[in-house]
């Protein structure tokens, strides 16, 4: 017996050793965009390396991959948000903890890659293992089946760009 209890202490002393070389870049993320180019409501820390995508008009930028989405209760309908408006479950709204309200995401299921563009207008959830709630509606249309109440999802940031025309 005192032969195993050695053996299990030898084997967490090396992983505690090996997880000490991670590379540095592991654990901090880097931002790849100019600073100044476009206002930004998040902090630059959060936005992940290689994160900006351009279509036309507008900015998509990486705010977190894999993370837990759920979606309100129905008792919630008809409650006031922590921003001040009435929650209704057949809106495109969602709640998170951080990023201010009005704020326009693009939520992406990564098991089918469906998406769906919400506001956010409440604060929450209040699960440390859940990112974001999505309403009974947003989340309808992006999940698999109906019968799931949460899912990993990429969550990305819609910005406009105001374009340059020469006169």
């Amino acid at each position: 017996m005192k032969k195993v209890y050695q053996i299990v202490g030898f084997g967490l002393m090396l992983i505690l050793i090996m997880s000490s070389f991670a590379p540095k870049s592991y654990f901090k993320a880097v931002t790849s965009y100019k600073y100044g180019v476009y206002k930004d409501t998040v902090k630059r820390d959060s936005i992940l390396n290689d994160s900006i995508i351009i279509l036309d008009n507008v900015v998509f930028k990486l705010y977190k991959k894999n993370v837990h989405a759920s979606y309100y209760a129905d008792k919630f309908t008809g409650r006031k948000t922590a921003s001040g408006e009435i929650f209704d479950n057949k809106k495109q709204t969602a709640a998170h903890r951080n990023l201010p309200f009005g704020t326009i995401v693009r939520i992406t299921n990564e098991a089918n890659g469906k998406s769906t563009i919400v506001t956010i207008n409440d604060r929450g959830p209040f699960l440390k293992s859940r990112e974001i709630d999505l309403s009974k509606a947003a989340f309808r249309e992006i999940a698999r089946h109906h019968g799931y109440g949460s899912m990993k999802v990429t969550i990305e940031i819609i910005q406009e760009v105001e374009t340059i025309t020469e006169d």
